[in-house]
């Protein structure tokens, strides 16, 4: 056996492009799933700004009918899957271990192959741009549209083999970080000494695993229908095509919340840091972060109104609907109350931050009005919607990751982003995004149908979808402008130092950038701002760490890189690609997958008493 276990052994040190393909290191781990999402990011705002420019006039024809219908289901599906989800999985790689005390997440190689199988999910999913056709039935793909009389071709197959892998992906990496923080919090760190982050980090880590699960077995059955014609959703054959939206939506609403919750969390660091002062009502705001989780739940039928459910199931889902606004408000109010009264520095994470909370108070009240079910049915299917989504998943969630970029940068670097040049990129973001989407509540009460390809004059829809798309383009330069800063700044922006903002939680006590090990002496936490405790003696001090020298005399074992994870997901992305084309493939694939496992589990780590996976 131990003959078997060295040929997997692996270089303890690789360097180069190596040292990241085996890297089994939280950090460099975090800063693929950043990168790679972020290209992903822009790929699905490309796809924005082609529809835009098809709809600036009215009869213009730019792409076909068929390609805007790619169009939009792919806009979606990217930025969803493959923008948003995975830019949070970055902040929870990057920032997660280090908040808590940790010198890693509790299963390195399983953190790996997370992030591979995202990667190879997301070309599986993107796959049909190159090889035929990408799906064209609206991100929620609803039946009979779903169906090979209305959908021929491989467009569904991309759609459901793409959507399992990342669901894969993300199971494995929720898990992760439940286990890592329910047993690696440093000594002292109590659940209510946890920052708000690792809170909403745990809550959308157990949405994860129980919403993943739901839309897997929609999945399933509708690769059935396409594929040996049973008749889940066929309802000239007994099937029900509701079926598919009850599975669909039970998984998409909670699905809201996973992309929300971190962004929550996010600000609920930032505002304190920059307001100095600790944050207002801290267990109201966890509280109602849990209690979200759990009402996200009772809500999903909302999208279901014009359905025809019925009087009581419309009038019990606006309910829950309106009560799920009230711990939204909560913390709102919450964030209000940390900066009033504050010493407030209007850096650019704090900028973000606060529009955030702006735009996400415009997108919660529209959402409010569809609560109402007799409003929601006429705004139902119109731009009305549009409006109200991107309010809340872009004036929500990405403000909120472009502030968190802002502000753990200099941590994952160690070198600041420039300011001036970060706050021009805050306002154009704030002006392209509300000249892009705040029309659209305009085009939707005017009766403007989302999906619309094109449109006539007569309608008189001309002048604001020409105001949205110039929005548009002004939302391109700013990303431009992003990219600009980031990239000078990681060549010559100014060094940061361990504690550039004075920081409150413990990741801002070590180096910046941090050691592999993260902590050379695991602190011990005496209050709920660890790091503030320690500066201004108002509880117990916290080790800020020490050299590496002497880190590594104290015997420091980290898990060995490993190939392994990448070899996994490889093989089930080949599985998948079987699905579509040929079984046989799909065998050659599980084949490979099941062999790299099997060498996984035999993988010894770098030294005897480093961690496994």
């Amino acid at each position: 056996m131990a003959s078997i276990a060295g040929v997997f052994r692996r270089p303890t040190h690789p360097a180069g492009v190596w040292g990241w393909i085996t890297t089994v290191d939280h950090k460099k781990i975090g800063a693929l799933y950043g990168v790679t999402a972020f290209f992903f990011f822009m790929v699905g705002g490309l796809e924005a700004l082609v529809m835009r420019i098809q709809l600036a006039r009215a009869g213009q024809d730019v792409v076909s009918p068929e390609v805007f219908s790619q169009l939009f289901t792919m806009h979606a599906l990217t930025m969803i899957f493959l923008g948003v989800m995975p830019l949070s999985a970055a902040f929870f790689n990057l920032i997660v271990p280090l908040m808590i005390g940790a010198r890693d997440v509790a299963f390195p190689r399983l953190n790996a192959f997370s992030y591979w199988l995202f990667l190879f999910g997301a070309i599986v999913l993107q796959s049909g741009w190159l090889l035929g056709g990408s799906p064209n039935t609206g991100w929620f793909a609803y039946a009979p549209l779903t169906s090979n009389s209305f959908s021929p071709g491989n467009g569904m197959e991309f759609y459901i083999v793409g959507l399992g892998v990342l669901g894969i992906s993300s199971v494995a990496a929720a898990l992760n970080f439940i286990v890592t923080i329910i047993n690696m919090r440093a000594p002292g760190m109590t659940l209510m000494r946890m920052p708000v982050f690792i809170w909403m980090t745990l809550i959308t880590s157990f949405l994860l695993i129980t919403a993943f699960p739901v839309i897997t077995v929609g999945l399933i059955e509708l690769y059935f229908d396409r594929t040996f014609g049973m008749n889940f959703f066929n309802a000239a054959a007994g099937g029900d095509v509701v079926l598919w939206q009850h599975l669909f939506w039970f998984f998409g609403h909670p699905e809201v919340y996973i992309l929300i919750l971190p962004a929550m969390g996010i600000v609920s660091e930032v505002l304190p840091t920059f307001s100095r002062k600790p944050l207002f009502g801290y267990e109201v705001v966890v509280l109602s972060g849990i209690i979200i989780g759990f009402m996200g739940w009772a809500v999903w039928s909302h999208h279901m109104f014009t359905v025809g459910l019925g009087p009581i199931a419309n009038s019990v889902f606006a309910l829950t609907t309106m009560f799920i606004a009230i711990p939204t408000g909560v913390k709102i109010f919450n964030w209000i109350a940390t900066m009033w009264g504050g010493s407030i520095s209007f850096k650019t994470p704090l900028l973000f931050s606060v529009g955030f909370i702006a735009m996400f108070i415009i997108g919660g009240l529209s959402g409010v009005m569809h609560s109402i079910a007799p409003s929601d049915a006429q705004q139902q299917d119109t731009y009305f919607v549009v409006a109200h989504i991107h309010y809340v998943l872009f004036g929500g969630s990405l403000f909120a990751i472009f502030s968190g970029i802002y502000y753990w940068f200099p941590k994952a670097t160690g070198r600041m982003l420039d300011d001036r040049i970060g706050q021009v990129n805050f306002w154009l973001t704030m002006i392209g995004f509300n000249l892009a989407f705040f029309p659209m509540h305009f085009l939707g009460l005017d009766g403007m149908p989302r999906r619309q390809y094109t449109y006539s004059s007569d309608m008189g829809w001309d002048i604001w979808n020409f105001v949205s798309t110039i929005g548009g383009l002004i939302l391109g330069v700013a990303v431009l402008v992003f990219l600009f800063n980031f990239f000078l700044s990681l060549r010559k922006g100014e060094i940061a130092g361990n504690d550039p903002w004075d920081g409150r939680t413990l990741e801002w006590s070590i180096s910046s950038p941090p050691p592999e090990y993260n902590f050379a002496t695991i602190p011990t936490v005496h209050g709920r701002d660890a790091f503030w405790e320690e500066k201004y003696g108002h509880g117990g001090k916290v080790p800020a760490g020490v050299s590496p020298e002497e880190g590594h005399q104290g015997g420091i074992h980290m898990p060995s890189p490993s190939y392994l994870p990448l070899i996994a997901s490889l093989g089930l992305s080949i599985a998948a690609y079987g699905l579509i084309y040929s079984f046989a493939v799909s065998v050659v694939g599980a084949v490979i997958a099941l062999a790299a496992i099997y060498g996984w589990a035999l993988e010894p780590a770098a030294e005897p008493a480093g961690r496994e996976s």
